[in-house]
């Protein structure tokens, strides 16, 4: 799903609501999440999931075409781990 179907949804199951709000709602979720992340905090969905900030540190890698080492710097990267509710949800038969 991309989130011009996640927006339709809402607004299907929100006849009261008009599209424009139901974006600007979607879209300042996302901002939020996106803004905490990036101030190095975590962002907890009860029974959905908890969105975190993993470090990697720097390394030295290698370009897989010549095996030349190559220097590959620290960085942040956004980490999701799954909720209690969504992993039963997902893992049901």
């Amino acid at each position: 799903m991309i989130k011009s179907e996640l927006i339709a949804r809402l607004v299907d199951s929100n006849p009261h609501l008009y599209q424009r709000d139901v974006e600007r709602i979607v879209n300042t979720i996302f901002e939020e999440i996106t803004n905490t992340l990036a101030e190095g905090n975590r962002v907890e969905l009860r029974g959905f999931g908890a969105f975190s900030v993993k470090h990697r540190p720097a390394r030295t890698g290698r370009n897989p075409r010549t095996g030349e080492a190559v220097e590959v710097p620290a960085k942040s990267v956004p980490y999701f781990k799954t909720g209690k509710d969504l992993r039963e949800k997902l893992n049901k038969k």
